[in-house]
């Protein structure tokens, strides 16, 4: 009976060894794994060494040809519109202005310094004003310092000669201003015989 006890406590601490000996070597493999796996996300994470690339895309067997220069775009004045276009444009904002109940702008804004004669300078009581034709319609205006035009704005109004501020546009959106200055018409030929009275003859048949 003593003898059967004795087996059976051996077998038992036996057991008990083997199941913590399986116990200790699963926490080892299992330790031993993380840190594989740890080692192999730091090398991961590192950045990779960098290659020195000796392909330059390039035959070297064939004579070197120097790159194509690539035309830059031109850049030009940005040329106005014809003189209908710009009355139609007028007339669209007016109308705009008129149903918005704004001041409508007013005639001068569709016409080019380039199509103004000085018809006249004259002083009233809000100051110096100009007298101007327009040439493409045949229709005059009374302006005044300030008044704006299509490519340009009257700065001021002097004695014999009128001072515009012309704003040149070009393809790539840049501008350039200017000063331009406009002086009265000369009379020509015909409207200086037509303005001049006939002279009286002095002498006696």
């Amino acid at each position: 009976m003593m003898h059967k006890t004795t087996s059976t406590l051996r077998l038992g601490f036996a057991g008990l060894f083997v199941s913590c000996a399986i116990l200790l070597t699963g926490s080892l493999v299992k330790v031993a794994a993380q840190e594989t796996q740890e080692a192999q996300d730091a090398q991961s994470t590192k950045p990779a060494a960098s290659k020195r690339s000796y392909n330059t895309g390039r035959d070297p067997f064939r004579k070197y040809e120097p790159p194509r220069a690539v035309p830059k775009k031109l850049i030009g004045q940005v040329l106005p519109p014809s003189i209908q276009e710009r009355i139609a444009q007028y007339k669209a904002q007016k109308a705009a202005a008129i149903n918005a109940r704004m001041q409508a702008p007013k005639p001068t804004t569709a016409l080019l310094l380039s199509e103004l004669q000085v018809v006249g300078i004259s002083r009233t009581p809000r100051g110096y004003a100009a007298i101007v034709e327009a040439t493409p319609i045949k229709l005059s205006y009374v302006i005044y310092p300030g008044e704006f035009f299509y490519d340009g704005q009257l700065v001021a109004i002097e004695d014999t000669r009128l001072v515009f501020r012309h704003d040149t546009v070009f393809t790539d959106g840049r501008r350039e201003r200017s000063v331009e200055l406009k002086g009265l018409r000369q009379p020509n030929t015909v409207s200086a015989m037509a303005t001049s009275a006939p002279v009286a003859s002095s002498e006696k048949p």
